[in-house]
């Protein structure tokens, strides 16, 4: 039983309004019932430096987990995108619900160790080896479920309609047997989804059309329909040969499609959305969709960078994921989100919106907001406050990097020079799951997620 103490305390705390110093939680069934600045420790109060609200992870593939360095060995031709995919299709051929649930927990207390506290699952691994449905719909669900309910991670499930191999309704390849639904199907599944989500606190279901090559235009009108209010995402405009072909079939680019034949919205987060003309980057912009960018995977599929400076100039949202989970690390997403903005434009300080902004801050807070609206977490609830969740991440801050940092400089030394290293503990709902950096469960999680890969590759 691992209980709550009776306060926290913190020297200094990153709230909505701004930072704040001497702050004092209490907590209620998961939530801040109470918060104090300029406060005093009580008898009893745990003590620790530095607060910041714990960031959401808007974009994942967690069984991807598990082949993370399999393929980064040259083929005889050029490596892409498209050659790493025929490696992760080979990858999931014979998974079974235990190996998913196994992956997908040593993914998690990875998340959180580095300060992802609500997972966004782009979940398409529905089927038995052989492609026919399990007797449940949402066995792969419970899967994934199951490894957030070990781990305490919050959990968006966004379960992945996938029908076609290509633009107009091209058939689905042997590889992608283990994906595919019908709109019947996938209205089932849904239904078996949300019981598989019911036993967890404050989980969310959302949906996600794969791709435009994934679904006819006819499918995305059904499953807009289906969605309702659900955050809803997709893939877009990754790589060029997917421009290529979605010119060829529409004659117009993936964005631009999408842009004028949906009601693209808040409820929207278009993961990628690489290769935009700077009429889709403000069309995007203003639609108040959220951008959901994973700067890691794109550079390691070779994917390019999100027109980044344009896009926020335009009131542009966006939150990071990490996608094929070949690296798990939150502020080394922030990082790169930057650093490839620097490559790309030869500058530096490119996300800071204007004069004596802060990158890390800038960085920090937008990944914060645009990733709880991608992920359905109620308007307004995002951050530490009165009644909001008590997903929390603290700082070390006798780390080398943090040394003489306040307020913002904490945020630059996080993303620039501490990375997962800073970080001390993590609260999800108020428990402490991680402490000095490492989760409680990492141990014995670890030990099954070795196990399942020593079968898998054999």
């Amino acid at each position: 039983m691992h209980t709550v103490p009776t306060g926290l305390f913190f020297d200094e705390a990153l709230l909505p309004g701004g930072w704040a110093r001497n702050l004092r939680l209490t907590l209620h069934d998961g939530r801040i019932a109470t918060l104090e600045t300029g406060a005093t420790p009580l008898p009893g109060d745990e003590r620790h430096g530095c607060a910041l609200p714990g960031l959401p992870n808007l974009h994942s593939h967690a069984f991807q987990r598990g082949m993370a360095g399999l393929a980064e060995w040259r083929g005889d031709g050029a490596d892409s995108f498209w050659t790493w995919r025929e490696i992760m299709y080979r990858f999931v051929r014979a998974m079974t619900p235990h190996d998913v649930q196994a992956i997908t927990a040593m993914a998690c207390v990875e998340m959180l160790e580095t300060g992802f506290t609500r997972l966004g699952e782009f979940h398409y691994l529905h089927h038995a080896p052989d492609g026919q449905p399990y007797a449940d719909p949402a066995e792969m669900a419970g899967a994934i479920a199951a490894a957030a309910q070990e781990t305490g991670i919050a959990l968006t499930l966004l379960p992945v309609f996938y029908a076609h191999a290509g633009f107009g309704g091209t058939p689905p390849g042997d590889g992608q047997k283990r994906f595919l639904h019908d709109i019947d199907g996938f209205a089932r599944l849904l239904d078996a989804s949300a019981r598989a989500l019911s036993a967890l606190p404050d989980a969310v279901l959302g949906l996600a059309p794969h791709s435009l090559r994934a679904v006819t235009p006819e499918e995305l009108r059904a499953l807009e329909q289906l969605a309702g209010n659900r955050p809803i995402h997709i893939h877009i405009a990754e790589q060029m040969r997917e421009v290529e072909d979605c010119l060829a079939w529409s004659g117009a680019r993936p964005v631009e499609w999408l842009l004028a034949n949906a009601p693209v919205d808040e409820r929207w987060c278009l993961v990628h959305a690489t290769h935009m003309t700077g009429s889709e980057t403000l069309a995007l912009a203003r639609s108040g969709a959220v951008a959901g960018l994973c700067p890691i995977t794109e550079a390691n599929l070779g994917d390019g960078v999100f027109p980044a400076a344009p896009f926020l100039d335009a009131g542009g949202r966006f939150g990071i994921g990490s996608d094929s989970n070949v690296l798990i690390d939150a502020s080394e997403e922030l990082r790169l989100l930057e650093y490839g903005q620097r490559l790309v434009s030869r500058a530096r300080n490119v996300m800071a919106r204007g004069a004596g902004q802060s990158s890390g801050g800038t960085l920090y807070r937008g990944a914060l907001a645009g990733g709880a609206q991608a992920l359905g977490v109620q308007a307004g609830l995002a951050g530490l406050a009165v009644g909001h969740g008590a997903d929390i991440v603290s700082l070390d801050t006798a780390h080398p990097a943090m040394a003489a940092r306040a307020g913002d400089a904490r945020l630059d030394a996080l993303v620039f020079a501490g990375g997962r290293d800073a970080i001390d503990c993590v609260w999800r709902r108020g428990e402490k799951l991680v402490t000095s950096g490492r989760h409680r469960h990492r141990r014995a999680v670890q030990e099954r997620f070795v196990k399942t890969l020593e079968r898998l590759l054999a």
